[in-house]
């Protein structure tokens, strides 16, 4: 019997995940609020199930077959039957904690509840639930479909099952996964690359090197594949910004406090490579 996911948020991550697990087999409900969003995220996935076919990664019956596992809907209660959910909206508390409140009365018992969040600490989200040891973070990167790590997050109740059928489900999808024990804001990897955002952003805004020579030192010097102010650009500056933001506010830790650079560059709307300008120009 195949396995049934629901996935809440059809933008960029929301439609990445629906992708790669609609291809590993599992039959997928794509939610959101507008048919319009639906129809962006499901043109999406196609296109990109076409690129893998037209460089032969993927067979083009597979890949229809993949597209017809997935279905969409503008109605929360389409997760009633789902065995994992996966809320992938905007990086706002009071937006994820809304979702969960209503996924609470929805879900099946024993579903998993899962976040995608990058950094907003597991347990807050959890405690607007009555079950909050079946909810937990799995952290997937963009775009989906390339990138090979899941960041799975323990809230302060969340089960070892919980944490088990979530690390299933997202090594079914050929993600590999790492745990963080403890859901401090940003967990690991939106930690570190904030860190090194923001003193990379604080190294050009003083004139210390240019952004380029920052990028080179972390590529050749570290063997990073992007440099981090590439990165930004890529991620979007914005999407970053908010990031460090949140790790700052919980934290009070002042290497995450982003420079006055960054917070002018998304107030001009300089946000990286969806805006065709940012630390570089595109």
């Amino acid at each position: 019997m195949a396995r049934k996911l629901a996935v809440i948020g059809a933008g960029l991550m929301g439609s990445g995940i629906a992708q790669v697990s609609a291809q590993a087999g599992w039959d997928v409900v794509l939610r959101d609020v507008t048919d319009a969003a639906l129809t962006r995220g499901t043109d999406g996935i196609k296109a990109s199930y076409d690129k893998f076919v037209s460089k032969g990664r993927l067979d083009a019956t597979d890949a229809a077959a993949a597209l017809d596992r997935i279905s969409t809907t503008t109605d929360l209660d389409a997760v009633a039957d789902a065995d994992v959910v996966v809320e992938a909206v905007f990086e706002r508390i009071e937006a994820k904690q809304e979702i969960f409140r209503a996924l609470d009365g929805i879900a099946k018992d024993g579903a998993v509840l899962a976040s995608n969040t990058s950094a907003i600490p597991i347990t807050k989200i959890a405690a607007v639930t009555g079950r909050p040891e079946q909810v937990v973070g799995t952290h997937f990167f963009s775009p989906v479909p390339m990138m090979q790590l899941c960041e799975l997050v323990r809230g302060f109740k969340t089960s070892d099952e919980t944490l088990a059928a979530a690390r299933e489900f997202a090594e079914s999808t050929g993600k590999t996964c790492i745990v963080v024990n403890r859901d401090v804001a940003g967990f690991v990897t939106t930690r570190l690359i904030s860190a090194l955002v923001v003193e990379a952003a604080k190294l050009q805004e003083s004139g210390v090197a240019s952004a380029e020579d920052i990028d080179t030192a972390c590529k050749l010097g570290f063997g990073h594949a992007m440099g981090p102010l590439a990165t930004a650009d890529l991620t979007g500056v914005d999407i970053l910004l908010h990031a460090t933001s949140n790790i700052y506010t919980e934290s009070q830790d002042e290497k995450f406090a982003p420079p006055e650079s960054m917070r002018r560059m998304v107030d001009a709307g300089d946000i990286g490579r969806k805006s065709g300008q940012g630390y570089y120009t595109y």
